[in-house]
């Protein structure tokens, strides 16, 4: 692996961007009339980094919603999710969405993916009942590789009103968390959606995130062939085709739902 890439990626002015997201989460707040935001709270560090960004200018306008389901989110994601509240000083709600989830899986068949999946849709189905209630905006904690690999539930953690981070990719978004603060052992832990149990994001891609981040920059910011792409990176060719796959076979989770060209 080339580290003068992963280097190009994380050497970024992080103060400048902090400012950027911060003007940008204020003026969406006044243009849409809003009365504030609200956020998925995971434990995790692209919703570690939404949080900690809201408190530094909203955080009397911002609402964490923490939604485990307990029968298989591990309690330490949940404790890390509550000690960024006491950190930054949030409201928040911690809802247990199990019996909801029990509740759909009485009558629906069987399919651990689907349900993983189902769980996704829950918590946005929540989180924007609240946003409704409150007049809020919903808070997308997606990033730049998630994005464009399409490693997000479709019309769950994929919807939302706002992407902050939407333009960073994850080893970007772990050094903002060190310039915001985000606790370390929350930075190095291993990315997951936590769908089913033991569900770790780079065991499932097949890569780690600084191989990931290495190839999706090259190919979209650089510009680069596969073959180009796998020369600069120093990274096997067939990697980099299932990444570059992930980002064709995912692009209808980009895109507005189709319809008929009547012309």
């Amino acid at each position: 692996m080339n580290q003068d890439i992963i280097n190009e990626i994380k050497n970024q002015d992080y103060t400048s961007i902090t400012q950027t997201f911060e003007k940008f989460l204020s003026d969406e707040i006044e243009k849409n009339h809003a009365n504030g935001v609200i956020l998925g709270l995971s434990g995790g560090i692209d919703s570690a980094v939404l949080a900690y960004l809201c408190k530094r200018q909203l955080k009397e306008k911002t609402v964490a919603l923490i939604m485990p389901d307990t029968s298989m989110t591990p309690k330490s994601e949940t404790d890390d999710a509550l000690k960024m509240i006491s950190l930054t000083g949030i409201e928040y709600k911690l809802i247990d969405i199990k019996p909801i989830v029990n509740e759909y899986s009485m009558y629906l068949e069987p399919n651990g993916w689907a349900k993983g999946n189902l769980r996704a849709r829950i918590r946005t189905n929540i989180l924007y009942y609240y946003a409704n209630a409150k007049n809020y905006l919903v808070l997308g904690s997606s990033d730049k590789s998630e994005y464009l690999m399409g490693y997000f539930t479709k019309y769950g953690d994929g919807a939302s009103d706002i992407t902050p981070i939407i333009s960073l990719y994850k080893l970007q978004v772990r050094e903002i968390a060190k310039y915001l603060g985000v606790p370390e052992n929350v930075i190095s832990k291993k990315s997951s959606p936590h769908l089913w149990k033991d569900h770790v994001a780079e065991e499932e891609l097949g890569a780690t995130y600084e191989e990931i981040d290495s190839i999706l920059y090259c190919l979209f910011e650089k510009k680069k062939t596969v073959d180009e792409t796998s020369e600069l990176t120093q990274i096997d060719k067939s990697l980099v085709e299932k990444i570059y796959q992930l980002n064709i076979n995912s692009e209808h989770k980009r895109l507005p739902a189709r319809k008929p060209n009547r012309d």
